[in-house]
């Protein structure tokens, strides 16, 4: 059991990393700096939306767009941040010391 909370932990961690290069991403995409006619960037945006997409489009749908700015990925970050790794940590300091 410990080793599938620990695989849980570090998947959690590398999405919160793929959330964060998505949003910069999207962020170049938005401002120009990169070109989505180019076919390697095409790729990496379809494979980044693709990943994140089915985690960021519900909680979109709950969150209102002041001003056009999109805060579902911050939203998902602070939940895993401060939901779901500290519960996994409670199971975990549960399960070795019970």
């Amino acid at each position: 059991m410990f080793l599938i909370i620990m695989v849980v932990m570090r998947l959690l961690e590398l999405y919160c990393w793929v959330l964060l290069v998505s949003c910069i991403f999207v962020n170049l995409h938005a401002f120009g700096i990169l070109d989505s006619r180019n076919r390697l960037v095409w790729k990496i945006g379809v494979f980044l939306e693709r990943i994140t997409e089915p985690v960021l489009a519900p909680v979109r749908r709950m969150l209102p767009m002041p001003g056009g700015i999109d805060f579902s990925p911050m939203v998902v970050l602070l939940a895993i941040q401060y939901l779901l790794e500290p519960a996994l940590m409670k199971l975990l300091y549960s399960l070795a010391v019970g």
